[in-house]
């Protein structure tokens, strides 16, 4: 059923019916009412869907998530032998067919710079919007205008190659902001203080070289978050710089936008970040530059959805053992659709159930 949905093309795997795998998964349009759904209309909505794209030491993979998480991830391309290079992701976005859906696109930066045509790396102009001089250190916390970039046609400024895609659909990652956050509020300690003391202690598993370079997932970080005794162990500085950094992550890089989330924000960077020495980097330079073209919600379109869709995934790879093919996401798909309690199937289970009662 799913097999067909699928073409192999240039050792790339990737759907070649959009709306057809969304009609065999069954998806419709999510309204209150539930009137499509009750009638079993399946309603396929490109705007209704970002689309994410990542690759792991494994593979590289494309995946279809619903603005507001209504509805689980669809797998739309994969690939171990394409990287994340300029002449690869072309070929991916020419695969999809991208400008027949026009989805919205949050990735992490480096895939930007791909997608983007930007050279990638400690480049002197990184920001695809505005002139922002990544070198100019002694401006980076006194200047927050900076002059606006009006084209990125290959020639200019750190641009290499012309866009594969519109930068109007590029979507800020809520989930890389955070970690860039958390990783300049890490490398800013004193690798004798306490604090920094006390996060080698509580994980373990990490080396020091990663923890001294602020390299956390979401997880590590939503633990320290919880971990009262964290707090104790900081001096006033690092205090104030990790209570407002827990407040824009609860305030404005989640599902709720506080109505002072720009003050508070302003105030993490040009105060108490900057204060603690932490570095400008364009992570920190989008939220002091660019708060305004972030979305309205940003836990309903970040990009940790796409980040799981990497663990789920994994199991299906290591079960297929090496032959990664349209077979293999064939049968994803068929357990996406499966494991829906909605769903009607032909073949019912007449396993025997025991229920034991109290």
């Amino acid at each position: 059923m799913f097999v067909d949905l699928f073409s192999e093309d240039n050792r790339f795997v990737y759907c070649n019916n959009i709306a057809g795998l969304f009609s065999q998964l069954g998806i419709t349009l999510y309204t209150p009412a539930g009137v499509l759904s009750q009638l079993g209309i399946t309603l396929y909505t490109p705007a209704d869907w970002r689309l994410f794209l990542d690759s792991s030491k494994r593979s590289l993979k494309c995946v279809l998530l619903h603005n507001g998480n209504v509805h689980g991830a669809v797998p739309v391309g994969h690939s171990v032998h394409l990287r994340e290079e300029h002449n690869d992701i072309k070929m991916v976005i020419d695969l999809l067919r991208y400008h027949e859906h026009n989805w919205i696109i949050c990735v992490d930066l480096k895939m930007v710079n791909f997608l983007l045509g930007q050279q990638h790396g400690f480049t002197k102009f990184p920001c695809y919007l505005c002139m922002w001089d990544s070198r100019a250190r002694d401006k980076h916390w006194t200047q927050k205008e900076w002059p606006i970039r009006e084209t990125l046609e290959a020639g200019m400024p750190n641009i290499l190659h012309d866009p594969i895609v519109s930068r109007d659909k590029i979507i800020f990652p809520p989930l890389h902001i955070k970690l860039g956050l958390m990783k300049q509020f890490v490398k800013a300690l004193s690798s004798d203080g306490e604090c920094f003391q006390y996060i080698v202690s509580a994980f373990p598993a990490l080396s020091i070289e990663k923890i001294k370079a602020g390299v956390f997932d979401g997880p590590q970080i939503r633990a320290l978050v919880r971990d009262e005794e964290f707090v104790k162990k900081m001096i006033d500085k690092e205090k104030a710089a990790w209570q407002f950094f827990v407040e824009v992550i609860q305030n404005f890089l989640g599902n709720r936008k506080g109505d002072n989330y720009k003050p508070v924000v302003n105030i993490m960077l040009l105060l108490a970040f900057c204060d603690l020495g932490c570095n400008m980097s364009i992570k920190l330079h989008f939220l002091n530059s660019h708060l305004d073209q972030f979305s309205e919600n940003l836990g309903a379109v970040s990009d940790e959805q796409g980040e799981r869709f990497h663990q789920d995934l994994m199991m299906m790879e290591e079960r297929y053992q090496g032959r990664w093919d349209r077979n293999m996401m064939a049968d994803y798909c068929w357990s996406i659709k499966r494991d829906c309690p909605q769903q009607v199937h032909k073949r019912k289970s007449y396993k025997r159930k025991f229920f034991f009662s109290q």
